[in-house]
C-alpha cells in the first residue's frame, strides 16, 4: 500500500514526486513502462520559462505559472540561453501581422538529458521514493484504489493516484479513462512539416536559440534546433512522424538548423478525434513514400515537381539531409491543401522576416504531427478526475512542454497535500 502511486517518470510525474516529498509524504511509488522516461525531457530537453509557452491559457493564470516556474527552475537548474539582437526580427514580424515571442530558454541536449533524468531519479530514490522502471500498469480500479501490473498481475493499493503518462501514453490513458467513466475530448491536432536548412540561411538562431513566431491562420514555428542538430523519425502505431534533436553546445556543429511549421486544427462533428485524423494523415504519407517519412527540397516544391534522389546531390542542393531514410517525393500529394496553403503562406512571411529560409536547398520533411491530448473533464483545479485520481501532464492537456508539465504535476500534488 502506498500513499501515492505516480504513473510516469516524465516531468509531470517528477514535479509531483518532488512536491510530495518536500511536503512530508514519503510512501510514494513511481512506475514507468520505459527503461528511462521519454518525450521532451529525454529528447533534446529544451525548456521554456515564459508564460504562456507550454501553458494552456484556459487552465493557467500568468501569476500561478510564473510562481511554479520558479520551483521548476530550482530542480532543473537551467542555464538560460542568451538573446542577441532580436528586435530587428520582431519589427519585421509586426509589419506582417506576425507575433514573435521572446522566451527564457534553456537547452540541455540529447547527449546530456539521460544524465539529468538519472540524477533527478536518484534524488527521489535517496528521499525514500520507490521507483520501478520497465513496469507497465495494465488496469486502474479507482473504486478499490488499486492498480494492476502488466505481466505479473501484481495488485498495488494507493490512497491517491497521479497518472502522468505523457503524449506517448495517449491510447493507454484513453483506455483508463474509459474504464473509470471519465469524460474527455480529443479534437485538436497539429499538422505540419519540419524544415531543415543551412544555419547561414536562418541566422536568427544565432541570436535566439528557439525563436517563436506565431502566424495568422493558426500556424507557428515549434522546436527549433541548431548547432549539433539533426532530424529523426519517431514510430507511432501506424506511421512515422519526424522530429528534431540537437546535442549540447559542446558537440561539433553540423552547420544546419531544423524547426517545425505546425498548423493547429480543431475538429468538430462528425470527425472529433484528433488522434484518428492524425493516424489517417500519417498512414496516407506512409503509403505514398514506401513506409517512411518523405522529404522535398524547397526548390522543387516551388516549381511544383517532386524531389528525386539526385536532387539531394547537385548544384544548389549542397547539403545532405540528416534524416537519411526519408523518401524523396512530393509532399503536396500527402498534406491536405488547406493545411499546406496556410503553412506555405506562413513560410513566405518567415522568409521576409529572416531572408534565406526559402533557399532552394532547404528541405521540407513530412509528416510532423502532434496530437494534443485526451483532455479529461476535471472536477477541481488540481486536475482531479475522481476523488483519489489525478491526471496531469502533456497527455492530459494540462501542459505542452517540460516546464509546464512539471508545474502541472505540482498542482496535482497540491491537491493531495491539501486534501
Amino acid at each position: 500500500m502506498y500513499d501515492v502511486i505516480i504513473i510516469g517518470t516524465g516531468p509531470a510525474g517528477l514535479g509531483a514526486a518532488f512536491y510530495l516529498v518536500e511536503n512530508g509524504i514519503r510512501s510514494i511509488l513511481m512506475v514507468d513502462k520505459s527503461r528511462l522516461c521519454t518525450g521532451g525531457l529525454r529528447n533534446d530537453c529544451k525548456q521554456n520559462y515564459t508564460f504562456p509557452v507550454g501553458f494552456p491559457e484556459d487552465l493557467w493564470s500568468r501569476e500561478e505559472a510564473d510562481s511554479l516556474l520558479e520551483d521548476v527552475a530550482c530542480h532543473l537548474e537551467p542555464r538560460y540561453e542568451e538573446h542577441g539582437n532580436v528586435e530587428i526580427f520582431r519589427k519585421r514580424a509586426e509589419k506582417l501581422g506576425v507575433k514573435m515571442l521572446t522566451v527564457r530558454q534553456s537547452h540541455v541536449g540529447t547527449d546530456k538529458s539521460s544524465a539529468l533524468i538519472r540524477d533527478l531519479l536518484a534524488k527521489l530514490d535517496s528521499s525514500g521514493v520507490e521507483i520501478r522502471l520497465s513496469t507497465e500498469v495494465s488496469e486502474v480500479d479507482w473504486e478499490n484504489s488499486s492498480v494492476t501490473i502488466a505481466g505479473t498481475g501484481e495488485s498495488l493499493i494507493f490512497h491517491n493516484l497521479i497518472a502522468a503518462p505523457g503524449r506517448a501514453g495517449y491510447e493507454w490513458l484513453q483506455q483508463i479513462m474509459d474504464t473509470m467513466g471519465v469524460k474527455y475530448v480529443d479534437n485538436v491536432v497539429d499538422v505540419g512539416v519540419r524544415v531543415e536548412a543551412r544555419e547561414d540561411n536562418y541566422p536568427v538562431v544565432r541570436d535566439y536559440y528557439d525563436p517563436k513566431f506565431i502566424f495568422p491562420d493558426g500556424v507557428r514555428t515549434f522546436c527549433t534546433n541548431s548547432g549539433a542538430a539533426f532530424v529523426v523519425q519517431e514510430k507511432y502505431q501506424n506511421y512515422y512522424s519526424v522530429n528534431g534533436h540537437a546535442m549540447s553546445r559542446e558537440k561539433k556543429s553540423t552547420g544546419l538548423v531544423n524547426f517545425a511549421m505546425l498548423k493547429t486544427i480543431t475538429l468538430t462533428d462528425p470527425v472529433v478525434s484528433g488522434h484518428q485524423f492524425a493516424d489517417a494523415l500519417g498512414q496516407m504519407a506512409m503509403r505514398l513514400s514506401g513506409g517512411k517519412p518523405m522529404m522535398q527540397r524547397v526548390g522543387d516544391f516551388r516549381m511544383g515537381k517532386r524531389s528525386k534522389a539526385s536532387t539531394f546531390n547537385d548544384d544548389l542542393y549542397d547539403f545532405a539531409p540528416t534524416l537519411k531514410g526519408a523518401t524523396p517525393g512530393d509532399i503536396s500529394l500527402a498534406v491536405p491543401s488547406k493545411i499546406l496553403r496556410d503553412i506555405w503562406r506562413s513560410m513566405k512571411m518567415l522568409d521576409t522576416i529572416v531572408p534565406g529560409i526559402l533557399h532552394p536547398s532547404s528541405i521540407l520533411y513530412y509528416p510532423e504531427i502532434k496530437t494534443y491530448a485526451n483532455r479529461p473533464e476535471f472536477i477541481d483545479r488540481h486536475f482531479r478526475v475522481k476523488r483519489n485520481v489525478f491526471i496531469a501532464g502533456d497527455g492530459a492537456g494540462t501542459s505542452r512542454g517540460i516546464t509546464a508539465a512539471w508545474a502541472s504535476g505540482i498542482r496535482a500534488a497540491r491537491g493531495i497535500v491539501n486534501g
